[in-house]
């Protein structure tokens, strides 16, 4: 029996890093000043830069790896379609402007698949099982939305404890498929206040790709890592190995994992409250793991997604044929993602097809042609997935997103419900821009890009699941 979108989280595609395998961008000049200065080359920063340089101000990015697009990649030439390592999905096609950019910038536009299967062992779930499955996953929905109306717990502490043989598959879904944490490890509030995402919509070139395009026309210094940020209520100045960038305002769109690691220097050091949130707002692990299926041995249909019944966490999602092509990908998450991707690229490949041929047979290991896996954790520059707030922590999202300074942080984790998602960070982008621009006076000069009509929030209610990046 086949389910539908609004009945579980499908194909989740946490954000992350990997070399982009298609066209690089030109880096600019590294100028000496500018107007406003972004650190970081995703969606986040450029969605600021686009922002600012339609105010007529001058903007320069600096990206500390060789490619525009942060932890949105598309590969473009490992195999025969083009494939995202990173960010998979745009969400609220009625509100988010990203679609409509990829739509003039010329990008198919598609619609994420309708539906998800359950494998149980060798077979494929019955109707009656997929009911007692779906119900389980409500209840347990129900019960983190109804605990996190009293205190900010974790979520595992508010799962039923009667899901039986779903209680694996339900974590998994709920917790490390979500956000790229355990349950034990997530907020029951920050998970609860994530706005519904059951729209998911793709680029069929890529959501990376779809970000290096609009990055296009803006003035890039990439391989320039920011080094140290000397800052104050009136200016910033940015070292980085190519020199030194006076400003009137900076964007800092790095990840939480790489502002908590004080990789980059502050002068002075940014409040302690600021760093203590981004702590709290630590990157969870997912990884992606692809593989070149030949001949459809496991008779999957276009674009399907496929997860087990599993007694523990130690599963995955699998998401098969893509786009008709004989690619499928195999997505591991939370703390087992963790662990096995840090044991490298060879054990993952390992474990995606010894699960592969626990749920189809043993033919499937020889059918597989090529195997490529992403490692989010080990890229320097990113350290991590999307980020998660540990049980308690929800309220740092707001501390991150004030300004310090002439500085303000941009980037998915400083946005309060579509955190985990390109289109929070793209937001994001566009929030701290705005304020940059007040700041220096640039607003009443600005023509941004048209804005979608705000979304209408209510407490809905408890929602079996939806997809997010």
């Amino acid at each position: 029996m086949t389910v539908t979108r609004r009945d579980f989280l499908s194909a989740s595609a946490a954000l992350a890093l990997a070399p982009v395998l298609g066209g690089r961008v030109v880096a600019a000049p590294l100028p000496r000043e500018a107007d406003i200065v972004v650190i970081g080359a995703g969606a986040a920063g450029i969605a600021a830069a686009r922002r600012i340089a339609a105010a007529n101000r001058k903007v320069i990015v600096v990206e500390a790896s060789g490619q525009v697009g942060g932890r949105c990649q598309t590969d473009a030439s490992t195999f025969d379609v083009p494939f995202d390592r990173g960010a998979r999905w745009m969400h609220n096609p009625e509100t988010n402007p990203m679609i409509r950019l990829a739509r003039s910038a010329g990008f198919d536009i598609v619609t994420a698949p309708a539906g998800q299967k359950i494998r149980i062992g060798r077979r494929y779930a019955r109707p009656g099982e997929t009911e007692e499955f779906l119900a389980a996953l409500v209840r347990a929905n129900r019960a983190i939305d109804d605990a996190s109306r009293k205190a900010d717990i974790a979520c595992a502490a508010a799962m039923p404890k009667d899901l039986g043989d779903w209680a694996g598959t339900a974590e998994f879904l709920l917790g490390a498929n979500f956000s790229g944490k355990d349950l034990k490890d997530l907020s029951a509030v920050d998970k609860v206040r994530a706005q519904d995402r059951n729209t998911a919509i793709a680029c069929r070139q890529g959501l990376g790709a779809l970000i290096a395009k609009l990055g296009e026309q803006l003035p890039l210094a990439l391989s320039t890592p920011a080094q140290r940020i000397l800052w104050s209520n009136r200016d910033v100045m940015v070292e980085t190995p190519s020199g030194k960038i006076t400003a009137r305002a900076a964007i800092v769109t790095v990840s939480s994992n790489v502002l908590a690691s004080g990789n980059i220097k502050f002068a002075p050091e940014i409040p302690k409250r600021t760093l203590d949130a981004a702590a709290k707002l630590g990157l969870g692990s997912y990884d992606r793991i692809a593989l070149q299926i030949p001949g459809n041995p496991l008779g999957l249909s276009r674009d399907d997604v496929i997860i087990e019944q599993s007694n523990s966490t130690r599963t995955a999602l699998l998401y098969g044929n893509i786009a008709g092509s004989s690619l499928c990908t195999i997505d591991v998450a939370g703390s087992f993602g963790r662990d096995l991707s840090a044991q490298g690229e060879k054990a993952m490949s390992a474990f995606a097809v010894e699960w592969l041929t626990k749920l189809y047979g043993s033919e499937v290991g020889a059918a597989v042609k090529k195997i490529s896996a992403t490692r989010w954790n080990a890229q320097p520059f990113i350290l991590g997935a999307m980020s998660a707030a540990v049980p308690g922590a929800q309220f740092s999202r707001r501390i991150l997103s004030e300004p310090i300074g002439a500085m303000y942080l941009a980037g998915e984790a400083t946005h309060d419900t579509l955190w985990g998602t390109v289109d929070g960070a793209w937001e994001s982008g566009e929030r701290a821009a705005d304020a940059a621009l007040r700041r220096i006076g640039g607003v009443k000069d600005a023509t941004p890009e048209p804005a979608a009509p705000a979304a209408k929030h209510k407490r809905r209610a408890p929602r079996s699941a939806g997809p997010m990046n």
